[in-house]
């Protein structure tokens, strides 16, 4: 029988329904399961077992009195410790920043306590969410359930490794060059970063994007639900839009003629590692075989274009520190420090020739994905790096070199996934990127739910080490 803690959202949603499961049942379940991984994985913050319990009575209640807010209610989330939830602080990740309670919750926040989810934690991220791990100066080092030794990837480390451990079936982070992408190639599970302003989000910025973490496709959809719905606070938000959400249920037949671009080269940064190489392109057969009309793709990114926006937000950093008085300054991650103030030399032509480079990398990845549907390829280049490792390089003057296949989606801002597609010969799991057109939220979600079902089930799900 599958454990309480493993169920779905739309499981849990549907047993909710029958009276079989009660809210406070599995909320239990889920903070017992917790307390076996936390020592190891690291992946929590504010994590308060009374209050989510408290929630899950308010819940249970509402499904006896048949008055239930929708399907979200009862279900365990987590939130990333940068979206704020009112009353909590908002490190941001770094024991640089004077914690002050948030006024009020944040637009996605808002939206899964109005649904009625149990808010059971907040996630942890690394030092302004600048980095692919779970390194942070304020928080303990998060970890990967698949291998403790190894990364969950960031920066939202914490939802991801809490995903894949079972901490509940959703989860919730952000993105702007890969940070939901990355940690779900690294931990086996799935995400989509949506179009820009499909989920309102505050304070909103170039390439921001929040977006579900789950480990199913359809629970990302269930997710997209209240999450897509509008906000006035994000002054970069689409227009509310009636998305039939539960559509992304489709057949293997949804794939029939869909022209897919096959991206094996990024352009610029890490070369593909072969293991990584091999997934994605055995992902590609699978969608050909399924009758996708698969064709190579050319790079269209380039490194000028990763260090342009590199350097300008080592410079958006650097003014940021600068602000700080020098004790504040001095808690900030060493590698974060050496990073920023590496653009201290940097000319102001130099700054605006690096801010320049966010519009060609929107200009070349369009024009590259206009003649397909959707273009698919690694989400990394490489495997998840140590734990302790800040970056894949360990090089702050090199530490954008592995987000050369996530990053172009949130400069051209169209919707990006990331789905498991396999294993290296170490059992780590490999992420494919799913990319679509503008707007096109639902369709990525579509054809992520067809690979789903082409690939077959996954790995069991890693288990916390025994006591």
């Amino acid at each position: 029988m599958t454990a309480l803690y493993d169920l779905s959202a739309r499981e849990l949603g549907r047993a909710y329904r029958e009276r079989s499961l009660s809210p406070v049942d599995v909320v239990q379940a889920v903070l017992a399961h917790i307390a076996r991984w936390e020592p190891h994985l690291q992946a929590t913050y504010l994590l308060r077992p009374d209050a989510a319990l408290e929630q899950a009575r308010a819940s249970q209640a509402r499904w006896q009195r048949g008055e239930a807010r929708g399907p979200l209610d009862g279900v365990p989330v987590t939130i990333k410790e940068n979206i704020a939830t009112r009353g909590d602080p908002i490190p941001s990740g770094t024991a640089a920043v004077e914690l002050r309670a948030a006024a009020a919750d944040a637009p996605p926040a808002a939206r899964l306590r109005e649904a009625g989810a149990v808010i059971v934690s907040k996630t942890t991220m690394p030092d302004y969410g600048m980095l692919s791990s779970g390194l942070s100066s304020f928080h303990t080092l998060a970890r990967n359930p698949w291998d403790l030794t190894r990364t969950p990837g960031g920066s939202s480390a914490g939802a991801g490794a809490a995903a894949a451990a079972g901490y509940g079936p959703l989860h919730i982070g952000t993105d702007i060059g890969g940070s939901l992408r990355l940690p779900a190639a690294w931990c086996g599970i799935f995400t989509l970063k949506p179009s820009l302003g499909r989920i309102p989000i505050d304070p909103p910025y170039m390439g921001r994007a929040a977006g579900p973490m789950t480990r199913t496709v359809l629970d990302a959809a269930l997710m997209m639900q209240a999450l897509a719905q509008p906000d006035a606070r994000d002054s970069m938000s689409l227009p509310a839009q009636d998305i039939a959400w539960s559509s992304a249920d489709v057949a293997v037949d949804r794939l029939r003629g869909v022209r897919i671009g096959l991206l094996l080269d990024a352009g610029c940064g890490l070369a593909v590692e072969p293991e990584i190489r091999a997934a994605v392109t055995q992902a590609a057969r699978l969608f050909e075989q399924a009758g996708a009309i698969v064709a190579p793709m050319r790079p269209f990114m380039s490194q000028a274009m990763l260090d342009g926006m590199d350097h300008l937000w080592r410079m958006r950093s650097l003014t940021d520190l600068n602000a700080l008085p020098p004790a504040q300054r001095a808690r900030v991650l060493p590698y974060i420090r050496q990073w920023a103030e590496s653009a201290a030399a940097f000319s102001g032509e130099h700054v605006f020739r690096a801010f320049s480079q966010f519009h060609a990398t929107r200009a070349a990845t369009v024009a590259a994905c206009a003649k397909y549907d959707y273009v698919i390829s690694p989400v990394s280049p490489n495997m998840p790096a140590p734990a302790e490792d800040p970056s894949p390089t360990n090089d702050p003057l090199r530490p954008l070199e592995h987000i050369g296949f996530t990053v172009p989606f949130n400069m051209s801002e169209q919707p990006a996934a990331s789905i498991n597609c396999g294993y290296s010969e170490g059992g780590l799991p490999i992420g494919l990127q799913i990319a679509g057109q503008r707007f096109d939220d639902l369709g990525v979600l579509q054809i992520a739910r067809a690979f789903e079902l082409i690939r077959g089930p996954q790995r069991a799900w890693p288990e916390p080490p025994p006591v």
